[in-house]
């Protein structure tokens, strides 16, 4: 079963050599050094564009479908991550609110989040009911 979506990830391939792409397919040290280097100053940007058909199948392989949606997640984590709206939709209303007040504890969390949301929405994915 599909949990990630090619056309997403080709939209994020769009701004890649930022790394979303890559974070959004659950590789966040591959999209730190896509971040760093824009996107390994733009060769690793190309040739990632016949690469996402296969970390699309990858994702899909690696995590748990179920209740949330991980590209709603990632929507809702890279416009509006700063106010918490992806923790909020995640069931996490304490660091949702954290969130909101804080902006994303200064922007960290932001980050931790773009590293690691496939695997909050894979464990949330796994829990019974």
């Amino acid at each position: 079963m599909k949990t990630h979506s090619i056309v997403i990830g080709y939209l994020l391939w769009i701004i890649g050599f930022t790394g979303a792409h890559r974070f959004y397919y659950g590789k966040p040290i591959s999209g730190a050094i896509w971040f760093f280097t824009l996107g390994l100053l733009g060769v690793g940007w190309l040739i990632d564009a016949f690469l996402i058909p296969g970390m699309d199948r990858q994702a899909d392989a690696r995590f748990q479908p179920g209740r949330y949606d991980y590209s709603l997640a990632w929507i809702l984590q890279t416009y509006l991550g700063v106010f918490g709206i992806h923790r909020f939709y995640m069931g996490k209303i304490g660091t949702g609110i954290l969130w909101l007040l804080t902006g994303g504890l200064l922007g960290i969390g932001y980050i931790y989040d773009f590293c690691t949301l496939n695997e909050q929405v894979d464990e949330l994915n796994r829990l019974p009911g």
